[in-house]
């Protein structure tokens, strides 16, 4: 039982993090969490309520990881632009060489 669900994990993991079928996994996603038919029906209680609340959780974990991974793509663009903005200033700038003699203190 471990490995099925291991298994249906990675394959989660890995199908939603893939651009082509993304969205197609959160449609079938939320499809399956409102839908009737389920592997434990949701009129038993609790029982009923587990694999819903499970694929709930994976479901926010790895939108929220995407987004967040997403987030921190842009901010690393955006410092880079800062970056390449700054090198492109310092090469307006009239480069001047200070020469300095330094002497150890002992």
């Amino acid at each position: 039982m471990k490995n099925l669900v291991q298994s249906f994990y990675n394959w989660y993991r890995g199908t939603i993090r893939n651009p082509k079928y993304r969205w197609w996994l959160v449609l079938g996603t939320l499809a399956y969490l409102f839908s009737p038919i389920d592997i434990a029906p949701d009129f038993l209680p609790i029982v009923g309520w587990i694999d819903d609340a499970a694929i709930t959780a994976l479901l926010v974990s790895e939108v929220s990881q995407i987004f967040i991974d997403y987030v921190k793509l842009r901010q690393g663009q955006h410092e880079s632009d800062v970056a390449d903005n700054v090198t492109e200033s310092a090469k307006t700038v009239d480069d001047t060489v200070v020469e300095v003699n330094a002497v150890s203190v002992e």
